[in-house]
């Protein structure tokens, strides 16, 4: 019986990321969270493994990426504090817009609304973000 239970709780622990990959909020919220944190180290490289093909295009490698986005989106570049808002799949998931609440180093408070796409390969990239420098969320 005992060895039951083990096998049950394997299988449960193997198929468990399967299942979040099932969920295109999650898996969008687990992006944006692993950009965030390849930011926060200065690691360029991850960082721009995240950026969808549109974004690779305008900015064709790691270090053009990571420059554009110290300039002009520093409080997600360096974020104080963040908390996931409102988020919304359309297209059957094929596109998920999460919106991101950041009060920045500066203690100002910036709302980010990501557009994450999947791609071709069924994988999710970030696609797009929008910075708004109030925390309330419309159009979401």
């Amino acid at each position: 019986m005992r060895a039951f239970f083990i096998a049950a709780f394997l299988c449960c622990i193997t198929f468990a990321p399967a299942a979040r990959a099932d969920d295109p909020v999650r898996t969008a919220q687990s992006l944006i969270e692993q950009q965030i944190e390849a930011f926060l180290h200065d690691d360029a490289a991850t960082a721009y493994s995240f950026a969808a093909p549109g974004i690779k295009a305008l900015f064709p490698d790691k270090d053009s990426f990571f420059a554009m986005v110290k300039k002009s989106y520093q409080p997600v570049y360096h974020p104080g504090n963040y908390a996931f808002g409102k988020s919304s799949a359309i297209d059957n998931g094929a596109v998920v817009y999460q919106e991101v609440l950041i009060t920045g180093t500066d203690d100002k408070d910036w709302t980010a609304i990501y557009q994450i796409t999947r791609q071709p390969d069924g994988s999710y990239k970030i696609n797009g973000v929008q910075i708004l420098s109030k925390t309330t969320s419309e159009g979401i």
